[in-house]
């Protein structure tokens, strides 16, 4: 690795893990705390009347709250894997939500175990494939079936055909042989999409993945406490499917949601093809088109996240119970966000704010940052950096990641950093974003391009790209965005 020989990085970190073996040097635990889909500001203490996170709130208000967060690709894999390896998509090479991540690409669970942690994986990370990508202990989806038993066929049915992002199946390959095991046992709904509206659902609450994943995270905690550890406790909601248990869903009623002030007014004349025809279409659930429907799928999203984040409570909860909790870095983000309804999009896959920015909290045991937002650029590339300096833990120089210490330990230093997404790789459909202080420009190698001024235009509906005023910006932000990575220009 440019930088660092493979030797002197060994060396490092068997250094480390020898320095932790003091117990006067103890370094502090990990708690990764993960969601799905999860829509940036989506949260109470960030002022949205809707959202009930009462957890997520309390831990904002113990640590710092990065207001510009960013995932590197709007979409589940690829964003999972830049998060755990700190590098950019076209680095780690897992290009899409089918594409196995390389073995020999290095993971958070890696770089902590070397260091002499136990690492711990509880939930959701999509990995496509049975590596376990360096994790000690780890419980996913399969498992959840498995304490199920005959109750899986109620999530079969809730989620009606093949769908590895709600985990079923988990690996792809198990079912590409011999097709879906579930067809002709399923219930069918009459959805006449992919992707039901949602409704309340028939698996009983403490039988849903979220209890499963907050049950096994507490009895992780119970039984290896007691030594370093690094845990992602990583849930599916508020992901599809928008079928929360019933505790949720009577919390959050359709006729009371409000459609974003960007439904039905964007200009279509002046947004990329694909934007235009997400917004006319919406194939997943064309009856999205419907006010009344996107109302309801609004009440079941934020009832998602109510149980989310309910759940998420426990694990916290019994890091307080077992007296863990000032010797552990607690870390909560998602994968990406949500465009619920903005612009009349739904799901994710586009650098929208709603879609691309993400959630991101660090609560770090012992600083005086409690309560505090940073206007910081952040990426979840820049996760594993930031834990790994805090831990004292040696990685390679040479990650793209960056880390935020600096933004955690003082929120209110202006920081200049650069961000940067992408999506579609290696398609004709490939597109490109980068956020450089208050601008955010998306190149689409066949598309049309886009740049928006978000301090004036904090919604994105005022397409500057082909304006002659703005040209001059247009060709920086190209110029930056090329010097980072030439996109590949691949025809239709």
């Amino acid at each position: 690795m440019p930088g660092i020989t493979r030797k002197q990085f060994l060396a490092a970190a068997a250094g480390a893990a020898m320095s932790f073996s003091q117990p006067a040097k103890r370094p502090p635990n990990v708690l990764l705390l993960m969601s799905d889909q999860h829509k940036p500001h989506c949260l109470g203490i960030d002022g949205n009347p809707v959202a009930r996170t009462p957890n997520l709130d309390a831990l904002a208000r113990s640590g710092v709250r990065f207001d510009r967060a960013y995932c590197s690709n709007p979409v589940c894999v690829p964003s999972r894997a830049s998060l755990l390896t700190g590098l950019y998509t076209h680095n780690h090479r897992a290009y899409n939500n089918t594409v196995p991540w390389p073995y020999e690409v290095q993971t958070m669970a890696h770089y902590f175990h070397r260091a002499g942690y136990i690492t711990g994986l509880i939930g959701k990370m999509h990995f496509v494939d049975a590596q376990t990508h360096g994790f000690d202990y780890r419980l996913d989806f399969n498992d959840w079936w498995q304490s199920l038993g005959p109750k899986t066929k109620l999530y079969a049915d809730e989620l009606s055909r093949p769908n590895s992002g709600s985990g079923m199946p988990q690996i792809d390959d198990l079912w590409r042989d011999s097709g879906d095991p579930w067809k002709g046992a399923r219930d069918l709904d009459d959805r006449q999409g992919a992707v039901a509206v949602g409704h309340a659902s028939k698996i009983p609450e403490r039988d849903h993945f979220e209890s499963f994943v907050a049950r096994e995270s507490s009895r992780f905690l119970k039984n290896f406490g007691k030594r370093p550890f690094f845990l992602i406790t990583s849930f599916l909601k508020p992901h599809d499917p928008f079928m929360p248990a019933e505790r949720f869903a009577s919390m959050f009623r359709a006729q009371d949601m409000k459609l974003p002030s960007t439904w039905g007014k964007v200009d279509l004349n002046t947004v990329p093809r694909e934007i235009r025809d997400s917004i006319e279409n919406n194939r997943p659930t064309p009856e999205l088109r419907s006010p009344d429907q996107a109302k309801l799928r609004i009440a079941l999203y934020y009832a998602n996240l109510a149980q989310m984040d309910d759940c998420l409570g426990q694990v916290l909860q019994s890091l307080h119970d077992l007296q863990l909790e000032n010797d552990t870095i607690v870390v909560y983000t998602s994968d990406h966000g949500e465009m619920l309804g903005e612009h009349g999009m739904w799901q994710k896959f586009v650098f929208y704010e709603a879609s691309a920015g993400i959630p991101m909290i660090f609560r770090i045991p012992g600083t005086a940052s409690a309560s505090k937002r940073t206007r910081t650029l952040a990426s979840n590339v820049d996760i594993l950096p930031t834990l790994a300096e805090l831990c004292g833990v040696a990685i390679p120089n040479d990650l793209d990641g960056r880390s935020l210490v600096d933004s955690i330990r003082n929120p209110a230093a202006q920081i200049d950093r650069i961000v940067y997404s992408e999506y579609a790789l290696q398609t004709p459909n490939a597109k490109y974003m980068i956020r450089s202080g208050d601008y955010k420009f998306c190149h689409y190698v066949n598309d049309t391009a886009e740049l928006y001024d978000l301090r004036t235009d904090p919604d994105e509906m005022q397409n500057l790209a082909s304006k002659p005023k703005f040209g001059g910006k247009v060709k920086e932000l190209r110029n930056q965005l090329f010097a980072w990575h030439p996109p590949q220009e691949r025809p239709r």
